[in-house]
């Protein structure tokens, strides 16, 4: 590459002092994890001094080319400062968060918030966006459930690509695009009991086959940095992990980007019992393949000494130097370090609004429709719109930016409906608040559900019990809002629950008693008028669930691409004993992966497979097996549909999940329209990685089922036979 050489010239002028402040990275305007981070005169005077590599939480365009003059004007080299902020589903323009993103089974949903995103930021001096993350998780306890794609790796994988090409382009130095960074590298949405920051026990063969396939799939789209993982991997914290970020990332997978920790996961190696003090947690983290450490200073603070005493190898030194410079040069800052200040983005625009409002409808699950409930009934003509978030503008959901939160809420869903029916008459009451309070105003929704031809009840959780450090033991609606449904549905007026979360919940104590329920999430700053889209028609929903559904929460974890174990449960005996279920709850999910309804009806054919056989080594030197399925719209109304694709190794050297998603695609089709879905399958697709630490892949012989349907119960089957 082209700075290459300068590169090696930069280092080969820096003083030891100067390259470890390259691999710092110090906090600006506000904290987002624990302690006090760096007071910005302590930022400015480092930045002064060359002592310092990148900024967070730099807000706005001013503040930014203030602090970059600083170090490109007044530091002896002039390197300049890379700036990164958690711009994690918007910017100015919030899109849904990314687990709803990922019901829309259409990666180019992230795509686009990438784009809208990284314009925005870019034009505000961010350069880099602590952003996707790619954790898989099991765990809808866990609060940072909201910012993953859910429980599988294929879906996030595919998620992952999308948002790193939305973000950084073809060009990282073109205007208007940032560096993606792939985050928690690894295993973070394993934590135990859910709870954030905690232990992960894993195997290697469960490492690679289930958390890694979504990293290495954002490595193959170009992303240009990643960022550690708080947890420990096996007894080993992620920050101090060579295993993970050298051996894998850096050479299995030739990563030539910067790995950030994240806030003060190098020192925090002292808390987990891994490091004896500060100097060696700087030893660990570097050594083992940490490049920036962000918010904690022991790689700059030990730095000098390691070196000096022969404990960390200047080589580590030089090449963490140069991958941080080669991220600034990438990023086009040596010859733009400013951005121009009459140019920054100050608002959403009418187009990027259009397009926040388009994702959040097409990423919404309808979940039950019985007897027709919606559409609404476009002759209603009184509305009663009730619930803790039915007049809200707190549904961005968890990780926006607190000046976008201020300046920009949400429209409410109120507002969405006046919009969307002029002429019906819409009734506004609270209820009961969204957690706790009193449930005195459930008598007054009652009273104005009375008086509706239909009521729309908006419940579920904020975004504030959502995201980092937000864990739930229970996953029921908060405070008294069961209750306001109850009360609902005693009245008789037909009704719709309109979930809003930033996780599954569970939701079987009411369920029976809803005509009908739309999972909204937390759909961002078009979501009143994109929940009024879908429950007018204007919109068909056809978003799936990203991630399963459970009864209870004594029922986690649960997931569609479990084992069978050696003691199935088998629906056709249900009373069997000795088998693997529970005694006080019905077998599996509430909803399973993959599952949505719409309003219109579709069926798919069995999948047909363009060969019955194929040999393992032609897939393993490239071969692929075609498989189609024909899907056909039944029903009176155009809709969209996701057709999903499922492969299960009847019988391997390690056992294989039932199911594993391998390919899916969302049509729209009118009434009586049909059209063939065609995917392919590889070796990718067919084998599985084994547990050998050195990354060994294999295709084995034996008879492949592939599934081809709407939901991870697909029903449409065929058998490939491996050779």
């Amino acid at each position: 590459m082209p700075y290459e050489d300068r590169i090696r010239e930069l280092l080969g002028r820096m003083t030891v002092e100067e390259k470890f402040g390259q691999l710092q990275q110090l906090a600006w305007a506000w904290d987002t994890g624990p302690g006090a981070g760096a007071a910005t005169e302590d930022a400015e005077a480092a930045a002064r001094k060359g002592l310092l590599g990148s900024v967070l939480n730099v807000f706005g365009a001013a503040s930014g080319n203030a602090l970059q003059r600083i170090a490109v004007e007044e530091s002896r080299l002039g390197i300049p400062l890379v700036f990164g902020l958690d711009v994690i589903h918007g910017y100015w323009t919030t899109f849904p968060i990314p687990l709803a993103q990922a019901a829309a089974f259409d990666p180019a949903v992230a795509e686009t918030d990438g784009a809208v995103s990284a314009r925005e930021a870019r034009s505000n001096g961010v350069h880099w966006a602590f952003a996707p993350m790619v954790d898989v998780t099991r765990e809808p306890r866990w609060g940072r459930v909201a910012e993953s794609s859910g429980e599988d790796p294929y879906l996030a994988g595919r998620y992952a690509a999308a948002k790193v090409r939305g973000f950084q382009g073809d060009d990282l130095a073109a205007e208007g695009q940032v560096a993606a960074c792939a985050k928690h590298f690894a295993a973070y949405g394993g934590a135990e009991g859910g709870r954030d920051y905690n232990t992960v026990d894993v195997s290697e063969q469960r490492l690679r086959n289930l958390y890694l396939p979504p990293f290495k799939a954002a490595v193959d789209a170009g992303a240009a940095t990643f960022m550690a993982a708080f947890n420990t991997v096996s007894g080993i914290p992620a920050h101090g992990n060579a295993h993970l970020l050298t051996d894998v990332l850096k050479n299995e997978w030739g990563f030539d980007g910067v790995v950030v920790s994240d806030w003060a996961g190098v020192t925090e190696m002292v808390a987990h019992g891994y490091a004896a003090d500060s100097a060696e947690a700087g030893r660990l983290a570097l050594g083992s393949g940490i490049d920036m450490e962000m918010v904690s200073t022991s790689i700059a603070d030990h730095g000098r000494e390691l070196l000096r005493s022969g404990r960390l190898a200047p080589e580590r030194l030089d090449d963490a130097v140069a991958r941080v410079l080669r991220l600034k040069f990438r990023l086009g800052l040596f010859e733009r370090p400013y951005v121009p200040e009459d140019a920054a983005l100050s608002a959403p625009t009418e187009a990027t609004r259009a397009a926040a409002r388009q994702a959040a409808a097409r990423c919404m699950v309808l979940l039950k429709n019985e007897n027709a409930a919606l559409p609404l009934d476009p002759g209603a003509r009184t509305i009663a719109v009730v619930g803790p978030f039915a007049d809200s503008g707190d549904l961005l959901g968890t990780w926006v930016i607190p000046d976008t939160l201020h300046r920009f809420p949400a429209v409410t869903v109120v507002e969405g409906l006046k919009s969307a029916l002029p002429h019906a008459r819409i009734l506004h009451v609270q209820g009961v608040p969204a957690e706790g309070g009193s449930r005195a105003g459930i008598a007054e929704a009652v009273a104005a559900a009375q008086a509706a031809d239909a009521v729309v009840v908006v419940a579920g959780e904020p975004p504030a019990i959502s995201g980092e450090a937000a864990t739930r033991a229970d996953l029921g609606l908060p405070g008294h809002q069961e209750e306001l449904i109850a009360a609902i549905a005693a009245t008789g007026t037909p009704f719709t629950v309109v979930l809003v979360a930033g996780r599954p919940l569970t939701i079987g104590g009411w369920l029976d008693s809803a005509p009908a329920v739309v999972m909204a999430w937390h759909p961002g700053i078009e979501a009143g008028h994109a929940v009024a889209d879908v429950l007018t028609g204007t919109v068909g929903p056809g978003g799936k669930l990203p991630v399963t559904f459970p009864r209870s929460a004594g029922q986690i974890p649960i997931y569609y691409n479990r084992e069978t174990t050696g003691r199935p449960y088998d629906a056709s005996r249900p009373d069997e004993k000795y088998v693997s279920k529970y005694l006080d709850l019905p077998d599996g999910p509430q909803f399973p992966f993959g599952f949505g309804l719409s309003y219109t009806d579709f069926t798919t054919s069995d999948p047909r497979l363009s060969r019955s056989a194929i040999d393992a080594s032609a897939l393993m030197a490239g071969a692929a097996v075609e498989v189609a399925t024909t899907l056909t719209n039944t029903g009176e109304r155009p809709g969209d549909e996701v057709v999903q694709l499922y492969v299960h190794d009847r019988a391997a050297s390690i056992v294989q999940p039932v199911r594993r998603l391998r390919g899916f695609e969302r049509v729209r089709l009118t009434p009586g329209e049909s059209t063939e879905v065609r995917f392919r399958l590889t070796a990718e697709d067919l084998g599985f990685w084994t547990g050998d630490p050195a990354g060994v892949f294999v295709v084995e012989p034996g008879a492949v089922d592939v599934y081809a349907g709407t939901s991870s119960l697909a029903r449409g089957r065929c058998t490939l036979e491996i050779t």
